[in-house]
């Protein structure tokens, strides 16, 4: 049964993230209501409405046929074109700011149900004009489906406005920021807020006699769902530590989980089986995974091809809020499952592996741009003041700051910009 739960939960995050979820959706409920419309013609009701506004069901058949044929051909037109915007986007934002970007697009549901409306109507259409030519079937008696047709295409006119609007938007850089930021400062926020539930002293305890089990496949770690483990395993008074911290990457028969009591190959195997490994480092915007789109958008940003450093400044300024709150989490949090005496141990990202995935990349790219390394200092100054942030954090911040200020003296050619930005350094150094 968790198998099967497990394999539903998968299936659901692939469904969503695919650009054919809702066009899918909403075609099939267009043919039923073209089912359903055609059903409805021959109610008393409907003649009865028909009877009192006759001006709003058109009763003659050769109009009928040309308006389903005019809406068909309007349709594609706004399906081909709609389509078409779709694929520019998709490749500008793939050339110009990353790869990475392009499941975070296709995924938007809003045009996904734009998409879908199309499909839907030109279904709905095709099934009312094949209808127009069975057997049997009078003119006088398609006038609901065919005013329903009518009512689909004109939303079908609002939402290519909608769509245009939309999709410009998308598109624009800052509000992929935007977005990406909002995503991982929730993600921030509600693990400070479990984090001051949890048991924080379990980061002295030596683990290093317990059980150890080991990776069975390469990828990225997108976690340990307690909820597929066996009720055996959670009446234990038994603690499981989770090595990897969320989003890293892992290589087979690497250290994945220290147990501290013996437990059955059956309950081994069921340890096994909650851990969630992908091979795709950019599934979702949890944990680090966010702050790497930020910081490749802004690395790519500062490229020879793109040039681009307002970009790079926009998204460090997010990536220096991001890592203000990720560096209060604590090191190791334990909290027991859910309904059971079983202790859960979790890892969070160190700030020097923070600082590797995060910082050195734009530093080693923007080493040159005194505009864009004013804006790095600063970041990692605006860090270091967080309140709660430990003194082992901030001397890691610190040290960042030292490696920036030798990038500064080495590479930055200007003697002024160059003595404006070891200005601001050591101004920072001495408020601190």
């Amino acid at each position: 049964m968790k198998k099967i739960i497990k394999f539903l939960q998968k299936t659901y995050r692939e469904v969503l993230r695919s650009i054919a979820f809702y066009p899918v959706l909403i075609s099939i409920l267009c043919v039923i209501l073209a089912m359903l419309a055609l059903t409805l013609e021959n109610w008393k009701i409907t003649q009865s409405i028909k009877d009192n506004i006759p001006y709003l069901f058109i009763q003659d058949y050769e109009t009928a046929r040309s308006i389903l044929s005019v809406f068909i051909g309007g349709i594609i037109s706004l399906t081909v074109f709609s389509f078409s915007m779709v694929m520019v986007v998709l490749s500008q934002a793939s050339s110009n700011f990353s790869p990475r970007l392009l499941p975070g697009l296709i995924s938007n549901s809003k045009h996904q149900f734009i998409l879908g409306t199309y499909v839907g109507t030109l279904l709905y259409c095709i099934i009312i004009l094949t209808s127009l030519g069975a057997r049997g079937i009078e003119a006088n008696t398609m006038g609901l489906s065919t005013m329903l047709a009518a009512i689909l295409c004109v939303l079908c006119i609002g939402l290519f406005v909608y769509f245009i609007h939309s999709i410009s938007g998308a598109i624009q850089i800052h509000n992929i920021i935007d977005k990406i930021f909002d995503k991982c400062n929730g993600y921030a926020e509600h693990e400070l807020t479990n984090s001051q539930v949890s048991k924080i002293a379990l980061q002295y305890i030596d683990t290093s006699e317990w059980i150890v089990l080991n990776s069975k496949k390469t990828g990225y770690f997108r976690g340990f769902d307690s909820r597929l483990l066996e009720k055996s395993i959670e009446k234990q008074e038994n603690q499981i530590e989770i090595i990897p911290y969320l989003n890293k990457h892992l290589w087979e028969g690497m250290p994945i989980l220290r147990i501290r009591e013996t437990v059955s190959n059956d309950e081994l195997e069921n340890l096994m089986f909650c851990i969630d490994i992908s091979s795709d480092r950019h599934e979702n915007d949890k944990g680090v995974g966010g702050m790497i789109k930020l910081m490749e958008i802004a690395v790519k940003a500062m490229s020879p091809g793109i040039n681009d450093p307002g970009t790079a400044i926009d998204a460090i300024a997010k990536l220096g809020r991001l890592l203000r709150k990720y560096l209060q989490f604590p090191h190791i949090t334990s909290q027991p499952v859910e309904n059971g005496k079983c202790i859960l141990i979790k890892h969070n990202i160190t700030a020097s592996e923070l600082m590797r995935i995060i910082i050195q990349p734009i530093r080693l790219y923007a080493k040159q741009d005194s505009a864009v390394m004013h804006e790095l200092i600063g970041a990692l100054q605006f860090i270091t003041k967080g309140p709660n942030i430990s003194d082992e954090n901030r001397s890691v911040v610190f040290t960042e700051l030292e490696c920036l200020k030798e990038d500064i003296k080495n590479h930055i050619g200007n003697e002024t910009d160059k003595d404006h930005l070891l200005k601001l350094y050591e101004k920072g150094i001495i408020e601190f």
